[in-house]
């Protein structure tokens, strides 16, 4: 029995770990072939590798998606390995917290240039390929699913610029899903809670110390799978899911 995804190929951003990781394994699993992209190409490999063992097929696309020229050159290398593209998930991330009195402007722009001109370059790149994929089949349907966050519905103390990427992230998505969602390119917006992933790691000692250690000590969080298991809900149903929040039990 030919799995949900047979035929169809997928690229992931953020796929070197995380979410992207696991999203990249599940999609996979249900048929799709999957190009993996993210600027660490060993542990790339490494992904690549489990999904060749699990008899998946795995592209791995070393790539700064936050340059437009080497986001545009991911689609086409995946478009010409694979003859297609029919999912796109954008989940490269950064998360950088704290104050906005006396900030590193330089951790904004990082930010900005992950969340939100990352997103908007990759989605800009894959759209006439998808347009395309759901004329043609074989599910006559394509689809986009950004990773959002919580912080994309609520705005917290300390949150303010990667609130600002993740609420941008929301509409941007709200708007794409109006333009061409009757063209049969289904556009939704996944919003996790507190995640198992290295997304804090990057913060400074004393923010981790203060605004994220004491979370995960307190917050039985999910793990990266339990997002994957939403991304391909969303893909493989009949209907059109334009929003999907996914919370720890004890943060909800």
């Amino acid at each position: 029995m030919e799995s949900k995804l047979t035929g169809t190929v997928a690229l992931v951003t953020g796929a070197s770990s995380g979410i992207g990781a696991a999203t990249a394994r599940r999609l996979a699993e249900d048929g799709a072939s999957v190009a993996l992209v993210a600027r660490r190409k060993d542990r790339l490999e490494d992904v690549a590798a489990e999904i060749d063992k699990a008899g998946g097929t795995a592209l791995v696309v070393e790539a700064d998606i936050t340059d437009r020229a080497q986001a545009e050159a991911a689609v086409q290398q995946t478009v010409e390995r694979f003859g297609r593209l029919d999912i796109l998930v954008n989940n490269a991330g950064l998360m950088l917290l704290g104050p906005v009195v006396g900030a590193d402007a330089a951790e904004w722009e990082r930010m900005i240039a992950v969340n939100v001109n990352g997103l908007l370059y990759t989605t800009r790149a894959t759209l006439p390929h998808l347009l395309s994929a759901a004329e043609e089949g074989p599910r006559r349907v394509a689809d986009i699913v950004n990773i959002s966050s919580i912080a994309g519905r609520v705005a917290w103390n300390g949150y303010g610029v990667y609130n600002l990427t993740k609420f941008g992230v929301n509409g941007f998505t709200e708007s794409l899903r109006q333009e061409i969602t009757r063209r049969h390119v289904r556009v939704g917006v996944l919003e996790p809670g507190g995640v198992d992933t290295e997304l804090g790691s990057h913060n400074k000692p004393e923010v981790r110390n203060e605004m994220i250690d004491p979370f995960f000590e307190q917050t039985e969080v999910l793990a990266p799978e339990d997002i994957a298991d939403g991304v391909a809900y969303m893909v493989t149903r009949h209907t059109a899911i334009g929003e999907l929040w996914i919370m720890p039990t004890d943060q909800a």
